[in-house]
């Protein structure tokens, strides 16, 4: 069955638009985010789970990762990490065995991090406050605005890439490099106060949306960028240390570079990070996990 999309007088204009959007453009526009949200709103696990602590495990392992990679890990990980406590009492090891396949393998360790604060000062949930959510490890202006909308039902204002092809699309046709500032304020002009958590799922999922059926808009915002190559890369080097020592416990980094056909530099280099980032214990040669 054809998908239906904005109603004609929904969607942008051609042409200059508007530096201002009138009453009529904010409504217009909300008709056509709530519209497909209704008909097409995508049904993800951690929309079901709104609790706090559940909240800030989807916005971590949100950062930088595809919601189609998140979806098969997200259940797994709460089941057996589904409060604080569990998750901060548990070893390192353990953790990157359950974070496996997600990337960007440090957003585990800050993870366990934010959920020890969590358990010893906020009775194991992240707190109703900007500024304490910020103090949290991994957790940036992003995460805590999203955190609190989602968890806490907050009107705060963030931006994340189907946001911004969305305001792009709709109240900045024909225009490069958009900036976040402006976005914030178009954002805030059509935020729903009243429910700003079915606001938020529902103009992710069409910003998602229209990047299927449209040149990317995202690619217009002065805040896009095209992420580095990973093949031949140290963060590709960093994976392997760490699959290998989700493997076998321990890694020596000469015999790895033996086996693996990684250049030894690169391991070397990727170590370094991963022992900076106390994800690693270094002993000359030898890897092994943290505590």
């Amino acid at each position: 069955m054809r998908r239906a999309g904005p109603r004609p007088e929904e969607r942008r204009r051609e042409g200059p638009s508007l530096e201002e959007p009138t009453v009529d453009d904010i409504e217009a526009f909300r008709r056509a985010v709530l519209g497909l949200y209704e008909r097409e709103g995508r049904d993800l696990p951690w929309r079901r789970r709104v609790g706090p602590w559940a909240v800030l495990v989807s916005e971590i392992m949100l950062q930088q990762t595809q919601v189609s990679r998140v979806e098969p890990r997200y259940a797994a990980w709460m089941e057996r990490f589904p409060d604080a406590a569990s998750l901060a009492g548990a070893e390192l090891a353990e953790v990157y065995e359950a974070w496996r396949g997600l990337g960007y393998n440090s957003r585990a360790l800050r993870l366990r991090e934010a959920a020890r604060i969590c358990a010893e000062r906020y009775g194991g949930v992240p707190p109703a406050d900007e500024r304490l959510l910020l103090e949290l490890p991994g957790v940036g202006r992003y995460t805590a605005r999203a955190v609190l909308a989602f968890a806490y039902d907050q009107p705060t204002v963030f931006l994340e890439t189907n946001i911004r092809a969305a305001l792009i699309f709709h109240f900045r046709p024909g225009r490069d490099r958009v900036g976040d500032r402006e976005l914030e304020a178009l954002a805030l002009a059509a935020l729903d106060r009243g429910d700003p958590r079915t606001w938020y799922y529902a103009l992710m999922d069409y910003g998602s949306w229209l990047k299927k059926r449209e040149p990317n808009p995202t690619r217009r915002a002065a805040a896009y960028s095209t992420q580095s190559r990973f093949q031949g890369s140290v963060r590709q080097a960093r994976g392997a240390i760490l699959r290998s020592l989700g493997d076998h416990g321990a890694v020596a980094l000469a015999e790895m570079a033996a086996e693996s056909g990684i250049e030894y530099g690169r391991l070397d280099a990727a170590a370094a990070g991963l022992e900076r980032d106390g994800l690693v214990v270094r002993d000359g040669d030898a890897l092994r996990f943290a505590d």
